[in-house]
């Protein structure tokens, strides 16, 4: 079956919720915050829906400046559909979409899925650091 990749900026918070349940990114996600989940949607840069006879089967969602760098946030694949090529294809496009050539793609691994990244040819980086919960005062 083909798979249809676009930008869907206006991507429903309930299609989001449902696909990130069938990937099982939804264990590190607020899937239970609907006004969260819809702020998260309504305020990222770059959306990329992967759709197989209209059926959403994976979802890129990004914050870019569309120039120099694009924070890859979500990269969710139906359980269904991994290991058919939908995740590089979502990446493919957010490169594309967020300037091509030339503007850094960054992203936080789920550790699950740090082999996917690996396999897919991303180069890790010993320079990130998480301030989530660092204390700053």
């Amino acid at each position: 079956m083909t798979v249809a990749y676009g930008r869907e900026p206006s991507l429903d918070a309930d299609a989001f919720i449902d696909l990130l349940e069938r990937s099982g990114l939804a264990e590190r996600r607020p899937v239970g915050d609907r006004l969260r989940i819809e702020a998260m949607l309504a305020n990222a840069g770059l959306i990329v829906t992967a759709r197989a006879a209209g059926l959403l089967v994976g979802v890129a969602r990004a914050v870019t400046d569309f120039s120099y760098c694009c924070y890859l946030s979500d990269l969710a694949v139906d359980r269904a559909w991994q290991g058919r090529g939908v995740g590089r294809g979502l990446l493919r496009v957010v490169r594309r979409e967020a300037g091509g050539p030339g503007v850094r793609c960054i992203l936080l691994s789920a550790p699950g899925a740090v082999g996917f990244y690996e396999r897919a040819g991303l180069m890790r980086h010993a320079q990130c650091f998480d301030f989530t919960d660092t204390p700053l005062d």
